[in-house]
């Protein structure tokens, strides 16, 4: 069972009781704002999710993770690696993303995270390019992109719902030489 963890943060596999705080995340339209359509999630839908991101690890030896808080114990949201298989033209490909509850923003949690997710793809699962995807607009994320050292790659359209979406990557090579 894997576990990472960071000064702040302690990013881990999905537990029955994370399912309730994942999906006030999920509920929130301002978090959800630019994922997909922005359609929130009620509990089900999250349930589904976890069920969902859970088997990826089990399958690909990589997933999201819960992302808890250390000094509370709080679930922040999640981050990890996935296959975007909502973007065929990327495949193949594996895609580092995260989601952290609104009173988590801000505070430098979802690069923490990112990067550790990062870390684990190149040097854990000896990935040779990680993606991250993110809709035209959403500058909060693209300021984290950078920040991991991920660079533009491509704009295109997502095909579900048809919003323009930047791609940005990195390859371990480029990870390695901004690692040091």
């Amino acid at each position: 069972m894997v576990t990472l963890e960071t000064p702040r943060l302690i990013l881990r596999r999905w537990r029955e009781e994370d399912v309730a705080p994942m999906a006030a995340v999920n509920a929130d339209p301002e978090v959800m704002r630019w994922i997909r359509d922005g359609s929130v999630r009620d509990e089900q839908q999250t349930r589904d999710g976890v069920r969902a991101w859970e088997s990826e690890w089990e399958s690909q030896g990589f997933g999201l993770f819960a992302v808890e808080v250390r000094s509370t114990g709080e679930l922040a949201g999640f981050t990890g690696l996935s296959v975007p298989g909502y973007l065929p033209e990327v495949l193949p490909a594996v895609e580092v993303g995260w989601r952290l509850g609104r009173a988590h923003w801000g505070r430098g949690l979802a690069t923490e995270a990112a990067a550790a997710a990062l870390r684990f793809g190149f040097e854990e699962r000896g990935l040779e390019r990680i993606v991250s995807i993110t809709q035209v607009g959403n500058d909060a994320s693209e300021r984290i992109m950078t920040k991991l050292g991920m660079r533009p790659d491509r704009e295109t359209v997502n095909p579900h719902g048809g919003r323009r979406v930047r791609v940005y990557a990195v390859t371990s090579e480029q990870y390695a030489i901004s690692a040091r």
